[in-house]
């Protein structure tokens, strides 16, 4: 009977998770397409989009807010039956959405110089950059729509539109650069412009399918936007923080060397590839858990956290086994240089050990931003993150250089792993029926 009921559970979970996976991986392909694109067309181009990307997907991932917090809002809605909320939930979304892109947009154009100045960013390659961000800056709305929309399709349990859009807008980006930047010869403005331009056309879809639902109000309502931007705030905290231990263990590493920076960013770069992939379990895990908890059905959802949690625990384990065994080839890959290969030797086994407990945190985060829990959510991730910067410092004061960076990766995962867990194992986050996701 529990061999039934997993199995039952695990065909519902990946029917959700497939899908997913695939977008989000569709997701880093813009970059991707930029990177291969403008790297024929100079050192200094490439090094300029190289800057203005920081910026973008920083940005992108402090919004990241509009598709979780919908998620979880709608999911719930849909699981209590609903429909009129939920519809309704989409279009102010979208007008959340709208305000964001604006806002982003406007400082993007008038503190781009400076933050690209503070990246490092000087001369041409800085004027290049600036200008890529200054052009980019009006995709950021409909950057805005797609995550928002996103999050709203997700609630619903509707994951294969989401992936046909963004695969769609992927392919014209391809083209649109492609025409742009050598049919026309408009270099890096033109490699914003396609980018630009797919963004538009991929937000507009997404907005053309949320409007088609009935919903009522149709402006935006105070009464729906403000448990919207609470859950957003707190997601908002989570995601900085995290950002902010990263960066910090980034500038750590960067003055113990040009290797260590090297070795650093291949491990960092592989690392996030991997939580991608384990963060389609996460996001099944959302739309699970939302909907049970909205129908009243607090068994349901503590069973597909757990499954989850399992998992996403085995696929953690596969991956570390596949890094110790392509310990020598994998990272030659990416360089050839022998002192490039010594410092990534050094941090490998640290890097592939604690994979399936980060997999186990990508689950929980998950199910309690699926259950609304965001408030703990934030706090747990702004006291990890705490740890991980006092690792970083006493780092930079013993000289452990990147080794000590990744112990102070792994304590992050260690600290989230602890307080996650024990508040799954609790009744706290497990708040039933459809307004309960308020960011408590």
């Amino acid at each position: 009977m529990v061999a039934v009921r997993s199995s039952i559970h695990d065909r519902e979970i990946l029917s959700l998770a497939l899908p997913a996976l695939g977008a989000l991986a569709a997701e880093p392909l813009y970059l991707l397409t930029d990177t291969a694109i403008v790297g024929h067309i100079g050192t200094q181009q490439l090094a300029a989009l190289a800057l203005a990307a920081t910026v973008l997907s920083s940005l992108a991932a402090l919004c990241n807010f509009l598709t979780y917090g919908t998620t979880a809002q709608v999911a719930r809605l849909h699981g209590a039956g609903d429909r009129e909320r939920s519809d309704g939930l989409g279009i102010q979304a979208l007008w959340a959405a709208l305000a964001v892109g604006l806002l982003a947009a406007l400082l993007t154009i008038a503190c781009g110089p400076t933050v690209i100045r503070l990246l490092g960013g000087d001369g041409h390659v800085g004027d290049l950059a600036t200008r890529y961000l200054r052009l980019s800056a009006a995709g950021l709305p409909f950057v805005m729509f797609t995550l928002a929309g996103q999050g709203w399709l997700r609630g619903v349990g509707d994951l294969r539109t989401p992936l046909m859009i963004v695969v769609a807008a992927n392919a014209a980006n391809v083209l649109l650069e492609l025409l742009l930047v050598y049919g026309l010869g408009w270099g890096l403005d033109g490699s914003a412009l396609g980018t630009v331009t797919a963004q538009a056309a991929m937000g507009t879809a997404f907005v053309w399918r949320l409007t088609r639902n009935p919903a009522t109000p149709r402006r935006p309502f105070a009464a729906m936007l403000r448990p919207m931007f609470a859950v957003g705030a707190q997601i908002a905290v989570r995601t900085g923080s995290l950002l902010l231990a990263f960066g910090i263990g980034s500038a750590v590493v960067a003055r113990a060397g040009d290797a260590p920076l090297a070795a650093n960013q291949i491990a960092f770069e592989l690392f996030v590839f991997l939580a991608l992939v384990l963060d389609a379990l996460a996001i099944a895990g959302q739309v699970l858990v939302g909907r049970a908890l909205g129908a009243g059905d607090v068994r349901a959802a503590r069973i597909s956290g757990r499954r989850l949690c399992e998992l996403s625990f085995g696929a953690g384990a596969m991956m570390t086994l596949l890094l110790l065994t392509l310990s020598g080839p994998l990272p030659r890959v990416f360089t050839s240089d022998g002192a490039v290969l010594d410092q990534l030797a050094r941090i490998w086994p640290i890097f592939a050990a604690m994979l399936p407990f980060a997999a186990v945190v990508f689950a929980l985060d998950g199910v309690l931003i699926g259950a609304g829990d965001t408030r703990y959510v934030a706090a747990a991730m702004v006291a990890a993150a705490a740890v991980t910067v006092a690792v970083d410092l006493v780092t930079l004061d013993q000289g452990w250089g990147i080794v000590g960076v990744w112990w102070g990766v792994v304590a992050l995962i260690a600290v989230r792993l602890a307080t996650m867990a024990t508040r799954f194992a609790g009744a706290g986050w497990s708040v039933v029926g459809a307004s309960a996701t308020t960011g408590r």
